[in-house]
């Protein structure tokens, strides 16, 4: 994986980070949600395009990404997770939620695992 495209990952992971702080800083309206737990599917969904992101910063050997890259990038995305839930704490009509945090979390392994699976295929041609 070049470098210019490592950096490029690194400042989409960035920018989406601030979009997701900045979302999780909008007041919570009460909105009629399209399906039971809708919330936790947005929540896996945004984990996990921060998850790829995030391991995509990482520069992979010529076997792809390590397992302990796989962590740390899971780590970090779900890390700040919960910092998310944290500061949603202190918007008003927003309420943290530990299951919230699991989605994020599991966006995150997603994420991760979807770009590992991609970088595989493409070292084995």
């Amino acid at each position: 994986m070049p470098a210019w495209l490592r950096h490029l990952s690194l400042l989409l992971a960035i920018g989406w980070a601030c979009a997701i702080y900045y979302l999780s800083s909008l007041p919570g309206v009460d909105t009629q949600p399209l399906f039971y737990h809708q919330d936790k599917l947005l929540h896996s969904a945004a984990f996990g395009a921060l998850g790829f992101l995030v391991l995509g910063a990482f520069r992979p050997s010529i076997h792809g990404h390590n397992r302990f890259q796989l962590v740390i990038a899971i780590t970090i995305t779900g890390t700040y997770g919960i910092l998310d839930e944290i500061h949603q704490r202190y918007v008003p009509g927003r309420m943290p939620d530990v299951y919230d945090i699991l989605a994020d979390f599991s966006g995150a392994a997603l994420g991760v695992w979807a770009l590992h699976a991609i970088v595989k295929r493409r070292i084995r041609g």
